[in-house]
């Protein structure tokens, strides 16, 4: 019972990982990060997986300790999903000059 439980606690993190790796990476300069929202606004080029243009809008981080990293004129990548019918941000990471 302990080896199937083992197993099946592998398995399910291995498909988490596989779908977090699968959300393909957008470019995009930060123009306001507002932590007292949970929200960054975000002038994006195209997000394939939601089927969006590139376009400037405001999203939801998935965790608060996202918007530390970043500051309003940082060009970045990010990745972004729906969670709970939202469009939220995944992971954002600062590009390098």
């Amino acid at each position: 019972m302990k080896k199937l439980l083992t197993t099946l606690a592998a398995a399910t993190l291995a498909v988490a990982a596989f779908a977090q790796a699968a959300l393909p990476t957008v470019e995009a300069e930060v123009r306001k990060v507002d932590p007292d929202r949970n929200n960054i606004t975000l002038k994006h080029g195209d997000i394939p997986n939601v089927d969006m243009p590139a376009m400037t809008m405001v999203f939801r981080v998935k965790d608060p300790a996202l918007l530390q990293k970043v500051k309003a004129g940082d060009k970045v990548k990010f990745t972004v999903d729906k969670v709970d019918g939202t469009l939220t941000v995944m992971s954002i990471e600062v590009e390098k000059p």
